[in-house]
């Protein structure tokens, strides 16, 4: 390391211009075999969410609220990979792991961003399904293109509102050690620990918004199901029980795994509570939830199988007939 850089990291009393990302331990081979693996789920994640938001934009049948929430949650799930994995990918190939303090903040933003939009699109998910199944003979008014809209901007503006006041407390703070961040991308927690300012004002700002944002989301969509397994048990036909419930086994299914990992991360007293499990918590979240999402969605849901065959057989007809 140049001795430019060294006096850009920061030493005692100097403001950090740059951070190092740590990232995975291993030598050069297990590098470049991180980097395989990345990739390979990079490239699937892609091909998974853009497959989703294709065939329902393509089939008509699919035009209803459930599939465009879907296709806003196929979004945010590309956003959050791209967010992470590209940075992950360019270190892991060249072992240049340097970020930049605004870079470091952008990469911050936009995954702090996109997991509050997901909280809360999850939550209008929920609400859905509460009024496909509890009220489904209003449901056609009570859920009409101009609302699913509506909550899609309000989810989309607020899990933004919410990436921004999670990152300015972070912004506030000086760094001016050796800035060794322990993570392969910039995490708050890990990030934090290096300041050499006083974070108790930034942690109990972070960790009651997160509190907030995640627990009250949680609540919202707890409250939306236990309505709807009501109503699922008073159907008299096990055939009806077990259709109306397939149609929202997949959306719980995600729900579960998104909700798991986030409380365990964000939903804390202090900052100063990370460990090398974090590091797979956050790996899971940022990096394999957003493949595994479209996955569940797509085996789980017969609808969506029959749209994408006959979208495979339109391009099929249109590309050799």
């Amino acid at each position: 390391m140049s001795s430019l850089e060294k006096s850009d990291l920061g030493g005692n009393g100097t403001e950090a211009i740059f951070f190092i990302l740590l990232g995975f331990p291993g030598t050069s081979q297990m590098q470049l075999f991180y980097f395989l693996i990345f990739l390979i789920i990079y490239i699937l994640t892609l091909v998974a969410n853009l497959l989703i938001i294709s065939v329902v934009s393509l089939n008509s049948h699919l035009h209803i609220p459930m599939y465009f929430f879907l296709s806003n949650f196929a979004v945010l799930d590309t956003w959050c990979s791209t967010a992470v994995i590209p940075k992950t990918l360019s270190y892991l190939i060249t072992q240049n792991k340097l970020i930049s303090h605004a870079g470091c903040l952008t990469q911050l933003c936009f995954v702090f961003s996109v997991g509050p939009t997901e909280y809360f699109l999850l939550t209008v998910m929920a609400y859905d399904r509460y009024l496909a199944i509890c009220f489904p003979l209003k449901y056609a008014t009570m859920m009409n293109s101009q609302i699913c809209l509506y909550l899609a901007i309000g989810s989309w503006m607020s899990g933004f509102f919410t990436g921004w006041t999670l990152t300015l407390p972070t912004a506030l703070l000086n760094f001016c050690g050796l800035n060794l961040i322990d993570h392969f991308f910039c995490d708050y927690i890990p990030l934090v620990k290096l300041s050499c300012s006083d974070t108790a004002t930034s942690e109990t700002v972070f960790f009651s918004f997160a509190w907030v944002v995640v627990l009250s989301s949680l609540c919202f969509t707890s409250v939306s199901y236990s309505y709807i397994i009501k109503t699922i048990l008073r159907i008299p036909s096990s055939l009806g029980r077990q259709k109306a419930f397939s149609t929202c086994a997949a959306h719980l299914t995600v729900v579960i795994i998104f909700y798991g990992t986030s409380i365990f991360m964000y939903v804390r007293p202090r900052a100063s509570y990370f460990s090398n499990k974090d590091k797979i918590i956050s790996l899971f979240y940022t990096v394999i939830t957003p493949l595994l999402n479209p996955v569940i969605y797509s085996l789980r849901n017969r609808e969506f199988k029959k749209a994408m065959k006959k979208v495979h057989k339109k391009l099929y007809k249109s590309i050799y007939i």
